[in-house]
């Protein structure tokens, strides 16, 4: 198997999944009911799919197989979304751990099933956690089935049920004599052809899909990773994945399927097995849909609750929680959106640079030059932009109030998110390819790798005497920064600007973004750009006056 599944088809199989996901989570979100319906559960799973495909793209070349299993793992930790995205991430550990040692797709699936079950406070049958199970088995039936945490065994055959027709439920097929060391082509697709029948008995376990006439949205996104998966390791890749539709109408409302649930909170945590452990006990009491995955000491944290503060207060006791995410579930349900429409609202900190972010389509939230927004404020335009906002912070220490503000806004029945744009000129990338006639999750998606695509420097003026990464700085000095890191010192601004720009450059470099300041010798972009002109012609310059006080020149390389 090790041979078969390497570090290169490691890297096709996560990025095909990716791929596969984002044609196909509209459909999928579409199917979301359980355990809230808010109909992003596709969307889950291509982010978390897709922030592990980044991290591998990080990986050199001859990067081995193990390496490559082990990135996968840690990249889908880091980026998971919701609960699907997490048990998702708790799923792919469990692989991870075998395959990354070359062992057999069948302890892979196996210890992926047990690993899952085992992250889950409350496993539930119908969902993607059986359905994962199943397709375990079906490549190794003798093997002894999944267990959730404590030790309880969760019955690998399920309890004959009925259909919401009345109709006796189909047992699950029989598993094709397969041998995983020999034909794991074939034995992949048993597992993924296995999960596909398990798929579709989900309403037999589960009410509220029956109701709803659909099959388990988790379980649907499971299907499409496991037949990528089989296509990769046999070669063999279909035209398409299929999501079923909805069998029937929904009913009017769809009624909340747990108990004290209202926010979704989310968080990594650096703590020891022994504070995880007491955590766990903390957050049952406080809610539900509870998963806990990760090892090692870095630990993704997600459950649904009433009390968010107590939430995050819990995982302050247990260690070190960072990347805190507060979203309120009831906002799609209980709160009309105040207007309609797609729209953008991004921070700046010059008349200039707001001129030209409105021009572009976003509405213009002003700070003060080394400051912050108020979160009221920024709260109030994010609200009165539309019902689906694209929010654009300026600075890193503006993400932390947008963040805040978007949660807010999504109280009032706005679906708000945040692009970490952490300067004007990323800001310039979203909105360049910002569309509001696409999905919202595709608008948001297209626009954070517009921003992430751009590398941005800056040339200001030392206020005071201090030690930087490129030597000591004295007050006057002109300092050139790159992505955020002093990276050069001098008198001449126009050699610091040719200085930075020589570090950003690479030779897929297609734009270079100016943006001089109100302090900036008159000048100075038209000298960067002849420069720029005279090195690389091939190169794609633009020159705006921002009007920012506190940096002479801002300077995004696309």
């Amino acid at each position: 198997m090790g041979e078969v599944l390497d570090a290169a088809a490691v890297r096709r199989w996560c990025r095909l999944a990716a791929d596969a996901l984002g044609r196909t989570r509209a459909g999928i979100d579409a199917l979301n009911v359980f355990p809230v319906p808010d109909g992003d559960t596709g969307t889950n799973l291509h982010l978390t799919l897709l922030a592990a495909a980044e991290r591998l793209d990080g990986l050199p070349g001859d990067a081995d197989a193990a390496i490559a299993w082990r990135t996968l793992a840690e990249g889908a930790l880091v980026g998971a979304r919701g609960n699907s995205g997490v048990i998702l991430s708790q799923m792919l550990r469990g692989m991870a751990d075998v395959l990354g040692a070359g062992g057999g797709l069948d302890a892979a699936l196996r210890n992926a099933a047990d690993l899952a079950y085992r992250a889950v406070a409350h496993p539930v049958e119908g969902t993607m956690l059986s359905v994962l199970r199943e397709a375990a088995e079906a490549v190794s039936p003798s093997a002894p089935p999944a267990t959730g945490r404590g030790g309880t065994t969760w019955a690998a055959a399920a309890p004959p049920s009925v259909d919401p027709d009345g109709a006796a439920s189909a047992a699950a097929p029989p598993s094709p004599s397969v041998d995983p060391g020999t034909d794991p082509g074939g034995a992949a697709w048993t597992a993924a052809q296995r999960a596909r029948a398990a798929l579709r008995r989900t309403p037999d376990h589960l009410d509220v899909l029956a109701r709803n006439g659909v099959v388990d949205a988790g379980a649907a996104g499971l299907c499409v990773v496991l037949e990528t998966l089989a296509a990769v390791v046999s070669g063999d890749y279909p035209e398409t994945y299929d999501v079923p539709r909805r069998s029937r109408q929904p009913p009017e409302a769809v009624p909340r399927t747990a108990e004290g649930g209202a926010y979704e909170v989310m968080y990594l945590l650096e703590a020891g097995d022994g504070a995880v452990a007491k955590l766990r006990g903390e957050l049952d009491a406080l809610g539900d849909s509870l998963v806990v995955v990760g090892g090692d000491g870095l630990w993704n944290v997600h459950v649904h609750t009433d009390d968010a503060g107590a939430a995050v207060e819990a995982g302050l006791r247990a260690g070190r929680p960072y990347r805190i995410r507060v979203t309120y579930l009831d906002a799609a349900e209980d709160r009309p959106a105040r207007r309609t429409g797609r729209g953008v609202v991004a921070v700046t900190a010059g008349d200039g640079l707001a001129a030209l972010l409105e021009e572009h389509g976003a509405r213009a939230v002003r700070r003060a030059s080394g400051g912050v927004p108020g979160l009221a404020e920024l709260t109030e335009a994010i609200v009165e932009a539309g019902s689906e906002v694209v929010v654009l912070p300026d600075d890193g220490t503006v993400l932390a109030v947008a963040e805040a503000a978007a949660r807010r806004a999504r109280e009032d029945g706005v679906h708000a998110a945040v692009v970490p744009a952490t300067a004007s000129v990323q800001s310039l990338a979203a909105l360049a390819v910002h569309d509001p006639l696409r999905r919202f999750e595709d608008d948001v998606i297209a626009m954070t790798r517009a921003a992430g695509a751009t590398r941005s420097g800056r040339l200001e003026t030392a206020r005071s005497e201090a030690v930087t990464s490129a030597g000591m700085c004295r007050p006057g000095d002109v300092l050139g920064l790159v992505d955020g890191d002093v990276a050069l010192i001098g008198a001449d601004a126009s050699a610091l600007a040719a200085g930075v720009l020589d570090r950003m450059l690479s030779p897929g470099s297609e734009l270079v973004t100016l943006i001089a300041g109100d302090g900036a010798p008159g000048d100075l972009a038209d000298r960067v750009r002849e420069r720029l002109h005279a090195v690389r012609p091939d190169v794609e310059v633009a020159v705006y006056h921002g009007g920012q006080d506190r940096h002479l020149l801002l300077i995004g390389v696309e």
